[in-house]
């Protein structure tokens, strides 16, 4: 049996950051995800924003707050890499600037769109300048004189739900709060949920209407006190571990930290894989112990047709649970892993190639859905099997999903294992305490 506690979530921790930097006072968050790129992006910019960042020796951040509007005094400008959650965060809260603010990238990120969220500012009062191709970065936005009060957008379906939470972020420190009606299909909704979750958290006034079609933020006092708050583990990372056991019988892998009230969809993945013939262990920690969230292997993995919609990186590591299932596997909800680090649709079936596997796109019509099929007999497991190089292409989850089918197929190599540094730096230790099961 292995015992897992992955770091805190990137995104919590990233909405975290942001909201103790923007409160007034000085904030704790207890166990966040730190040396990870994505919010070690977040930290350096917060704080070249006015706020004060400093580390305890327990593995905590404190933050002392602007009171709700960034100290920057002159024009600041921002290359965040691919850090798509820092990205579209830092971008809203340039709507609390005094100065304008310019937002950059690497490569890929310049290939990743935020006009829906530019647009929006726009509408709040902002201009924006774009520095490059339209609707991508990097774009220089100039703040209206002063922040927009009692103000109201309307979204259809987005491309990404980052761009509806990023203005939620900074709902609270806008003068009479902030009221968003989403129309169409709802994007990521889980995580949408999660910030409106967090935001309740921290005693911000969060009303949601009309079946979470209408949301209306605000803060019951002209600021948001400091908060303190201890950050989940981060469940999308711990589904390669339950993965991990899932594919061997008799094995076990629990999952320090997290239970059936996370704020996170990705904790509800054990449920999937025990659609798929696995045991589902829980333990709440009603006697004062941590709670933790396990599962136990089968020797015979069904196929599964699921919609990943509420938690669509977790289709990364199913999908590589679905190579050694029986049958062919249906996953539908993908929409938008086309515009993550990689286009990763594309990336799992070059990579799934690799070892036999096939993976169909546009099923039935439906361009958000693939088909999983392994080869016949199954993939190829003995120890003389040719060996393959899978590569991560520059993406933390796709490096995840290498390693993982690693575990079972036997001479798999990964090429940039390093772009786990985005949100688990000690990914490869931790699956090495696995690896034995």
């Amino acid at each position: 049996m292995a015992r897992i506690r992955p770091p805190g979530s990137k995104s919590l921790t990233n909405r975290a950051i942001l909201l103790a930097a923007l409160s007034s006072g000085k904030s704790l968050l207890r166990r966040p995800l730190l040396d990870a790129e994505d919010t070690e992006h977040m930290i350096a910019t917060v704080a070249a924003l006015g706020a004060a960042v400093s580390r305890t020796g327990e593995g905590n951040v404190e933050v002392t707050g602007t009171g709700g509007r960034w100290r920057a005094g002159a024009e600041q400008a921002f290359n965040l890499g691919n850090a798509g959650t820092t990205t579209r965060f830092v971008l809203a809260s340039a709507l609390l600037s005094p100065a304008p603010l310019t937002v950059d990238g690497n490569a890929r990120m310049r290939e990743r769109p935020i006009g829906e969220l530019v647009e929006a500012m726009e509408e709040l009062g902002a201009q924006a300048q774009y520095l490059g191709a339209r609707g991508y970065p990097p774009v220089r936005i100039t703040p209206p004189d002063r922040p927009p009060s009692a103000a109201s957008l309307t979204f259809p379906t987005t491309m990404s739900s980052q761009f509806i939470s990023a203005l939620m972020l900074v709902a609270p420190f806008l003068p009479g709060g902030l009221t968003i009606h989403l129309e169409g299909k709802i994007t990521s909704r889980s995580y949408i949920a999660m910030t409106l979750g967090l935001l309740d958290q921290l005693g911000v006034t969060v009303k949601s209407a009309d079946n979470f079609r209408i949301h209306r933020i605000s803060t019951p006092t002209a600021t948001l006190p400091g908060l303190d708050i201890e950050i989940e583990p981060d469940a999308s990372s711990a589904t390669p571990f339950w993965s991990a056991a899932a594919m061997f019988p008799g094995a076990s892998c629990r999952i320090e930290g997290l239970d059936h009230r996370s704020l996170q969809a990705d904790a509800q993945f054990p449920e999937l894989l025990q659609r798929m013939g696995a045991t589902v262990i829980r333990d709440d920690g009603d006697d004062g112990s941590p709670p933790m969230l396990g599962v136990r292997g089968t020797s015979n993995l069904a196929p599964i047709m699921a919609d990943m919609s509420l938690m669509p990186d977790a289709a990364i590591p199913l999908a590589a649970v679905a190579c050694f299932a029986n049958g062919r596997s249906i996953l539908r909800g993908l929409k938008t892993l086309r515009v993550k680090e990689c286009d990763r649709i594309a990336a799992i079936q070059t990579e799934l190639a690799r070892i036999g596997v096939r993976v169909e796109t546009n099923v039935l019509g439906d361009p958000d859905a693939i088909t999983i099929t392994p080869p016949e007999g199954g993939v190829d497991c003995r120890s003389s099997v040719t060996p393959a190089v899978l590569s991560a292409h520059g993406d933390h989850r796709i490096a995840m999903m290498a390693g993982l089918i690693g575990l079972r197929r036997p001479g798999i190599s990964v090429a940039g294992p390093a772009a786990v540094r985005k949100s688990y730096p000690n990914f490869w230790r931790d699956l090495g305490l696995v690896a034995g099961l």
